[in-house]
C-alpha cells in the first residue's frame, strides 16, 4: 500500500514494539507545509491534516496516536488512557494498540521501549525539556531497569546549525553538571553565540541515566530540506511526527 513517506527507525527494538518517522512528502498539504504537515498549530488547513493523519493511520494499521498539545515542557501522560489533547510533551504505553506520538520541526524526538517489549514512550526534547529534565523523567515512567531500555534519536537539527545564545547555553549546563562546554562551540565573530548539539546533550543524559543502547541521531532537520520540516529553515512550515506503540 502506498502511503506517506517516512521510515522505521534503525534499532533493534522487539518485535511486539512498532515504530515509524515520518518525512515531509506524501502528503495532500499545500505550500508551505507541502506536503506531509501533520500538526494543528501551525496555521495549515485543518481538513489537509486530518487527511494526512488519516493516511498515516491507514498505512500503518494504527489506531488514532495520542496526539499532544507540546509546550516544551516535561508533562507526560498515559497514551490510551486519555481524552482529548492533552498538554504533555511526551507519552508512554503499556497498552497494545495505543500509540505515542510526538511532532517536530528541529526539536528532537526521542523514542524509548524496554527490551521485553512491554512498555514504550515517545518524547518531545526542545532545549527547554532537556534542560528540565524531560529524560530522566520519561525513563522514571518504565519498570524496566535502565540497562534494559533502548533510545532511539530522530531527526532533529544538527549541531552544525543549532545556533543559540547564553541563556540557552547555561540553561543547558546546569543539567550537564556543568559540562555544557562539551556539547557546543562559541560562533565565530559572533560573541555570545553558540552551535549546541542536541544529539550530543540527549546521549550525555541518557548515558548518565545508564542507558547504554543508544541509536539514531544522524539526520538533520536544517539541512535536509527535501526531507524535513525546519522551524529554524523556514519559519512558518509543518510537523513531522514520529511515532511508537505495542502491537
Amino acid at each position: 500500500m502506498t502511503g506517506p513517506v517516512g521510515f522505521v527507525p534503525t534499532w533493534p527494538a522487539p518485535e511486539s514494539v512498532g515504530s515509524f518517522v515520518t518525512c515531509r512528502t506524501g502528503g495532500c498539504s499545500r505550500s508551505p507545509y507541502d506536503s506531509n504537515n501533520l500538526g494543528t498549530h501551525v496555521g495549515d488547513d485543518p481538513q489537509s491534516v486530518a487527511e494526512n493523519r488519516r493516511r498515516l493511520r491507514d498505512y500503518l494499521l494504527i489506531d488514532e496516536p495520542c496526539w499532544l498539545e507540546q509546550v516544551h515542557g516535561t508533562g507526560l501522560v498515559e497514551a490510551g488512557s486519555q481524552t482529548g489533547i492533552p498538554v504533555a510533551d511526551g507519552s508512554f504505553t503499556r497498552r497494545p494498540g495505543a500509540v505515542s506520538a510526538v511532532l517536530t520541526a528541529d526539536c528532537l524526538p526521542l523514542l524509548l521501549c524496554d527490551q521485553q517489549g512491554e512498555q514504550v514512550a515517545a518524547v518531545h526534547c526542545g532545549w527547554r525539556g532537556l534542560a528540565a529534565g524531560i529524560i530522566p523523567l520519561s525513563l522514571d515512567k518504565f519498570s524496566a531497569a535502565a540497562g534494559s531500555i533502548m533510545a532511539y534519536l530522530g531527526p532533529a537539527i544538527s549541531g552544525r546549525h543549532y545556533e543559540v545564545g547564553d541563556e540557552v547555553r547555561e540553561a543547558l549546563d546546569a543539567s550537564l553538571k556543568g559540562n555544557a562546554a562539551a556539547f557546543s562551540k562559541p560562533v565565530e565573530h559572533k560573541p555570545g553565540h553558540f552551535l549546541v548539539d542536541l544529539y550530543a546533550v540527549a546521549r550525555a543524559q541518557l548515558k548518565a541515566a545508564g542507558i547504554a543502547q543508544i541509536y539514531g541521531g544522524d539526520r538533520c532537520t536544517f539541512a535536509e530540506a527535501e526531507h524535513f520540516y525546519s522551524y529554524r529553515r523556514d519559519g512558518v512550515t509543518g510537523r513531522m511526527a514520529t511515532l511508537i506503540w505495542l502491537k
